[in-house]
């Protein structure tokens, strides 16, 4: 399969990509520390691998639905944009232990950074780090952050719950 190019040069795109996670590193170390160490981590690296995990499952073969940067074959600076995920996946949680989120109200929490979400990605689509195919629309986004938020959510829980280090 040949390699679609779409841009040959350093600008909007790879720009975005650094002012997001520029915008999410110094964000994050500006906030109080909440979190412990491991917390950081894990949610940090937990919310790389769910980006890469669901990218590649419906960015590659056989579904195929968009592609990220400069071409349809991955380069390195596609590797490096998984990273901005790392910082807003801690905020994710952050927010969630810091302003107390329990009960109907995490729903809400989670449809909340659903479009945030939406919102960065339309911002990404717009300035060429998403190229959509085959009929891919920004709303089919909306089930994926759902799943993967609330995903993210629980694997946190389950690693760090309170009653789970609790001795009965």
């Amino acid at each position: 399969m040949k390699s679609v190019i779409y841009d040959h040069h350093f600008n909007s795109n790879e720009l975005y990509v650094i002012a997001l996670m520029t915008v999410g590193f110094t964000v994050y170390r500006l906030l109080p520390r909440t979190l412990s160490p491991l917390q950081t981590i894990f949610n940090m690296l937990i919310s790389v691998t769910l980006g890469l995990i669901f990218d590649h499952t419906i960015a590659v073969p056989p579904f195929d639905l968009y592609d990220v940067g400069d071409s349809s074959s991955y380069e390195f600076f596609d590797l490096i944009s998984y990273l901005m995920y790392a910082p807003y996946g801690y905020l994710f949680v952050y927010g969630f232990e810091r302003f107390r989120i329990s009960g109907i109200i995490t729903i809400g929490y989670i449809l909340g950074w659903a479009a945030i979400s939406l919102l960065f990605e339309w911002l990404g689509f717009k300035v060429g780090v998403f190229h959509y195919k085959h009929g891919y629309q920004i709303l089919y986004s909306i089930p994926i952050y759902l799943v993967v938020l609330s995903f993210q959510l629980a694997l946190y829980r389950a690693a760090f719950s309170n009653h789970r280090w609790q001795r009965q």
